[in-house]
């Protein structure tokens, strides 16, 4: 079968799609025909060899999945033919993938296989962010950076979800309709963020950031936080380096600033996982949850949908095609 495999570890460059073994699943895995692959920063960060999981290449990439089951390893719930999602930490990005049955989810009628590929991480992600480290009650503000991205779009969702007005930074007026039209309340450029936030909250400030770009925008991001705001640290998309606090602004400000590191926490709990699924479900059914495509590419042009990553200009989740066919049904 085709796989997208990272042969060394030198960047999109030179990931190549080839023939490799058909995976065999063994007891408690599920076998996945593969219809759709969202692209996902780790697949960025696993090609250059910087992510904290560095397999030997080659290897094959893909977090985020959607497609059809064809046999289930005994799993309960699941029979061939079911139209699933599914999350692994790399492997997923071939024409048949083997995932974990904890990490293989009922995909809902109407959710199309791009959308299920833009489903699992960056959604669950979102939800552990905002609901298990952000504790974010309805009503609250939450403010998030790299709002047009992918994880950015979905903590948009996935915050209204949760009962939140949500205020998305974004760098460009395209991105700033790209946020809106996820759900967004309201939108402000990067450049000035702090004091535009300011007169949006009469002075008061959010209850909660999510960061996923790290570098400059980290200090500032804490002088936005109200009284007992919570800052959550998701990723270091600038590529800026690691931003550190002093933290006596912590004790002044009754402030926290919280890691979100969902794959640690949520990969090796499989029950987590699944209630996570649940939760989830009924803001897809309601439709506050409904993944925004950005790009689709064919197969051998994994690589370029990771430079186009790199070189952030991505807006939503892009999704690979594996077979035509990504639609219901």
């Amino acid at each position: 079968m085709r796989a997208v495999q990272v042969l060394q570890s030198t960047g999109p460059a030179d990931v190549r799609v080839v023939d490799v073994p058909e995976p065999e699943p063994g007891p408690g895995e599920v076998l996945i025909e593969v219809h759709a692959v969202g692209v996902s920063f780790p697949d960025l960060l696993l090609s250059q060899g910087l992510y904290q999981l560095r397999p030997e290449p080659p290897f094959t990439l893909g977090v985020d999945i959607a497609g059809t089951v064809v046999s289930t390893g005994g799993a309960e719930g699941l029979a061939p033919g079911a139209r699933v999602a599914g999350v692994v930490p790399y492997g997923g990005a071939g024409e048949r993938a083997v995932v974990p049955a904890g990490a293989v989810f009922p995909l809902p009628d109407g959710v199309s296989y791009d959308e299920g590929a833009a489903l699992p991480m960056n959604y669950l992600t979102a939800l552990f962010a905002l609901q298990e480290r952000g504790e974010v009650r309805a009503g609250e503000t939450v403010l998030v950076h790299g709002a047009a991205g992918g994880v950015g779009t979905a903590t948009l969702q996935v915050a209204k979800g949760l009962g939140a007005r949500t205020i998305a930074v974004v760098s460009t007026e395209e991105k700033a309709a790209f946020a809106r039209a996820a759900g967004a309340d309201e939108t402000v450029r990067l450049d000035g963020f702090k004091d535009t936030v300011g007169s949006l909250t009469a002075g008061r400030g959010v209850d909660v950031v999510v960061d996923v770009v790290g570098g400059d925008v980290f200090t500032d991001s804490l002088r936005c936080l109200s009284e007992q705001g919570r800052l959550l640290v998701v990723g270091f998309a600038a590529g800026q380096g690691i931003p550190e606090v002093r933290v006596n602004r912590l004790l002044l400000g009754n402030i926290d600033v919280r890691g979100v590191g969902w794959g640690a926490f949520a990969m090796t709990k499989p029950e987590y996982l699944q209630q996570q699924w649940r939760d989830l479900l009924p803001m897809v059914e309601s439709g506050v949850v409904r993944p925004p495509v950005g790009a689709t590419y064919e197969l051998d042009d994994f690589g370029r949908a990771l430079q186009e990553m790199s070189d952030r200009r991505t807006l939503g989740k892009t999704v690979v095609r594996v077979r035509r066919l990504s639609s219901p049904g």
